[in-house]
């Protein structure tokens, strides 16, 4: 689903406290009846304003009733679970205004955003099941009765061990995105200014960039952690410029350009001790070696980095172990079996029934091409889809400039398109402080 803001700015207070009525009553209820929400909203005008506020949130598809209930209740909807996140970013003064989505995967939205500052930002949303939910049929241990409650409580808690491993991770000195703020499934962190992998078609050295990517998944492996999904999607590549003087008599200064990986994408991740993690290792790091052998044409010399080996590292050499910071977080045991449960049967049920899932995520590129469609010709969109990014090579003096215009598309002149300033979007996009504000009817 898209996150749209535009109903933020004609929402009460009132229509607030319903909607975390709604939130709260769903704990314990698939379908919160009535007399619940008008109980834990405390609204004084009672019952005919409770009404009107749930009518005002139905209309708006912030909550939504259940067809064949046998009581008059509701339920939350991801749309309303998106705006008590966004309201509380806003009210911590963590997110202002709300730009375009920059980035879509099979369970989460990213949205470019801005706080108060204008400083840019990244607002991941976590949406488990947004696939697999509509294609797969067979029932699930872990969802129990309440299917969509349940999702929304898996991506709260993808969320939240995202949100841990990140602090944990940035703390320890691994290139990740700066962790700012967490509510509910969202997570609001730093933009990095680097493609992914994935769009990266030529580099200088692949070999240095292959024992970068392996060295910093065994830093990892010393802090006790296996990525679980390191790929070419969720590893960025940033353009460092290093300034060194060749000599202290002439004074001259030279700059070089090295590549430093920055990974994304936590929920997966898992400790070195886990049952399955010598399985998930070697996933990873063939992951690795099978896209630089496609796309670089370049294979290592060495075999390994073999599991039964890295495993005698943890902890060594100063490392800390950082395997524990998931239940120091907070998450129990059973929400972490839950989380994994649903991640471990997604992966299984796509293996089973690839031809489903292709298609839901078919529908999700189509929906993408559709809003491109306004800005793009086809021509456009089809060499868009190519990986054309040059990255880790000088351009000429003066060509490059800051933020995201130093990397390279096909040619080293051609310079890529920056992420537009949120001032420019402020009419789309309204300030979210402005769109809390109580409206006068």
């Amino acid at each position: 689903m898209k996150l749209d803001t535009r109903a933020m700015r004609h929402l009460t207070a009132e229509d607030w406290k319903v909607l975390a009525a709604v939130e709260q009553g769903s704990k314990n209820h698939e379908l919160v009846p009535v007399s619940i929400i008008e109980r834990f909203s405390r609204l004084k005008g009672g019952s005919s304003l409770v009404n009107k506020c749930i009518s005002t949130l139905a209309k708006t598809s912030l909550i939504a009733k259940m067809k064949e209930a046998k009581y008059d209740g509701y339920r939350l909807t991801y749309g309303g679970l998106d705006y008590l996140a966004l309201h509380t970013h806003s009210q911590k003064k963590h997110i202002y205004s709300v730009g375009t989505r920059v980035g879509v995967g099979k369970e989460s939205d990213i949205m470019l955003v801005a706080d108060h500052t204008g400083a840019q930002q990244i607002l991941k949303i976590h949406r488990l099941g947004r696939i697999s939910f509509r294609t797969v049929k067979t029932n699930r241990d872990y969802l129990k009765k309440n299917a969509s409650g349940s999702w929304m409580y898996l991506s709260t808690l993808a969320a939240r061990k995202e949100y841990a491993f990140l602090s944990a991770l940035h703390n320890a000195g691994i290139p990740v995105p700066l962790p700012i703020a967490h509510s509910r499934h969202t997570i609001v962190m730093s933009l990095v200014d680097a493609p992914p992998l994935r769009q990266i078609s030529s580099v200088p050295d692949p070999a240095a960039l292959y024992a970068s990517l392996i060295e910093l998944y065994l830093r990892l492996a010393k802090h006790g952690l296996i990525h679980g999904d390191y790929n070419e999607f969720n590893i960025l590549i940033r353009e460092d410029v290093v300034v060194s003087t060749s000599s202290e008599e002439d004074g001259n200064t030279e700059e070089t350009i090295t590549l430093t990986p920055v990974v994304i994408d936590f929920p997966q991740m898992i400790s070195m001790e886990h049952v399955n993690a010598e399985m998930y290792f070697d996933r990873d790091i063939n992951c690795i070696k099978t896209f630089f052998e496609r796309r670089f044409h370049f294979k290592a010399t060495t075999p390994g980095p073999f599991y039964k080996d890295v495993r005698k590292t943890v902890g060594q050499d100063g490392f800390e172990r950082l395997d524990a910071t998931l239940e120091a977080s907070g998450i129990t045991k059973k929400m972490a079996k839950d989380l994994e449960a649903a991640i471990r049967q997604h992966e299984e049920e796509k293996l089973q029934n690839p031809e489903a899932f292709q298609a839901d995520e078919d529908d999700e590129d189509d929906e993408e091409e559709d809003e491109d469609e306004e800005t793009a010709s086809d021509g456009e969109k089809e060499e868009e889809q190519q990986p054309s990014i040059v990255i880790g090579f000088k351009t000429p003096s003066g060509a490059a400039e800051e933020g995201m215009e130093k990397l390279s598309i096909n040619d080293e002149t051609a310079m890529i398109q920056p992420i537009p300033e949120l001032t420019s979007l402020s009419s789309n996009f309204p300030p979210l402080a402005i769109l809390n504000h109580p409206h006068t009817r």
